[in-house]
């Protein structure tokens, strides 16, 4: 305790001499250990919480928001701050291949050695992708982050101020204890009135099957266990063994009465508040990825823009022109326009010199079978996308607090 006490104190005098200048700290590599400002402590102390207490995170897309969420002293979560994302990059819907642009969307966990705190985005935490589900779907990409630098190609960015608190949250709850810490992004709130809106999008049967998760916690609390069975997310069913196939047959679930009563009652609720939505206008539709078919062109736009060719400002896309304003009015399924096919230039030349098209993409492929189902059994080191270049490091921390 003398050494680590004498260590500290000889780091804090090299941060006084170096004055005004404001990146001592920085220099010191010490900005992964900033504490939580006073006043959030505060906060947290008011509502039940203790600073290393378990986290959760959720985002929203369509708001723009990121929230962070922590454990009471009655087991249950309460929401202790939110941020406004700073940058995210593509559109709603989830990821598919790497070089599409999209920010993922689903149920992922971040374990000590996802957590990078010598980001060259400032601080970082990988979250992830691709998990059980993406790779039983045959979905691809890495280094899928939150980070800072407000700079995004397929992660969620926030300012340097941001992510060193949302940092900080992780780090003091594996402090304390936490093995890993859950993300569920969302493409919205999914409230009727949202879903009722994005009810005719090509990626609603996904949405639902995301609002069970999300309804999940809006009833309990409590961040739901997550499974993967037959290729889909399976949410608080403990008869799903751990290292089961994601494509494996999934057991009937198995819930309390009290919880059984509380979902029958706000199904009840949501189905209502759902029907009379349908029946009003809603706000102007975000635009969302039109599946993999545009994936695959946006992933061929982003192929050709790095290798330096001239291509459009903005990467394809295969969705309507105007947004859709009204759920009433919205086509009853969403069609690719009979465009002409987008032209990005190949290295290879084709028939037109320095140029080729770029056909319309087939379905999704056939899907691999992935090793395991369970989300929270992840490997926790997985390779980075666009923004974040080279491995998460397993980074131990100044004082060892990522020891496993």
């Amino acid at each position: 305790m003398k050494i680590r006490t004498a260590i500290f104190a000889s780091l804090m005098a090299s941060v006084l001499l170096a004055g005004c200048q404001g990146s001592a700290f920085d220099d010191l590599g010490l900005k992964a250990e900033r504490p939580l400002p006073q006043k959030v402590v505060a906060q947290m102390k008011a509502k039940g919480m203790t600073r290393t207490s378990p986290v959760m995170v959720r985002i929203f897309k369509e708001e723009g928001v990121l929230e962070v969420w922590k454990q009471k002293n009655n087991g249950r979560y309460d929401m202790i701050s939110s941020y406004e994302i700073c940058k995210w990059s593509g559109k709603l819907g989830p990821k598919f291949v790497e070089g599409d642009r999209q920010a993922p969307e689903g149920f992922y966990t971040v374990y000590p050695a996802q957590m990078n705190p010598n980001s060259q985005y400032y601080l970082a935490f990988n979250m992830g992708f691709p998990n059980a589900y993406d790779r039983a779907h045959g979905r691809t990409g890495q280094h899928l982050m939150v980070h800072g630098a407000c700079s995004s190609a397929g992660c969620y960015s926030m300012t340097d101020e941001q992510v060193s608190e949302i940092y900080a949250f992780g780090r003091d709850a594996f402090l304390g204890g936490q093995r890993a810490f859950q993300i569920q992004a969302f493409p919205f709130r999914m409230t009727a009135d949202n879903m009722a809106r994005y009810r005719n999008d090509s990626n609603y049967e996904f949405w639902k099957m995301l609002k069970q998760g999300y309804d999940a916690f809006e009833v309990t609390k409590v961040p739901p266990k997550v499974d993967v069975c037959e290729k889909r997310y399976v949410f608080n069913n403990n008869a799903i063994p751990n290292g089961s196939p994601a494509t494996a047959a999934c057991p009937p679930t198995m819930q309390s009465e009290a919880i059984s009563t509380a979902f029958t009652s706000y199904h009840k609720n949501y189905e209502a508040a759902f029907s009379a939505a349908t029946t009003k206008s809603g706000k102007a539709l975000s635009p969302s990825i039109a599946g993999l078919a545009e994936a695959k062109l946006v992933s061929a736009w982003s192929a050709a823009r790095a290798r330096g060719e001239k291509v459009s400002r903005e990467p394809p896309s295969l969705n309507y022109s105007a947004p859709v304003t009204s759920p009433a009015a919205a086509p009853a399924t969403v069609t690719t326009p009979k465009a002409a096919p987008v032209v990005v230039p190949a290295s290879t030349p084709a028939s037109t010199p320095g140029a080729t098209s770029v056909p319309v993409p087939s379905n999704n492929p056939a899907a691999p079978v992935p090793a395991e189902n369970s989300i929270m059994a992840q490997d926790a080191t997985e390779p980075a996308d666009a923004t974040v270049t080279g491995a998460v490091p397993e980074k131990k921390s100044f004082w060892g607090i990522f020891k496993k």
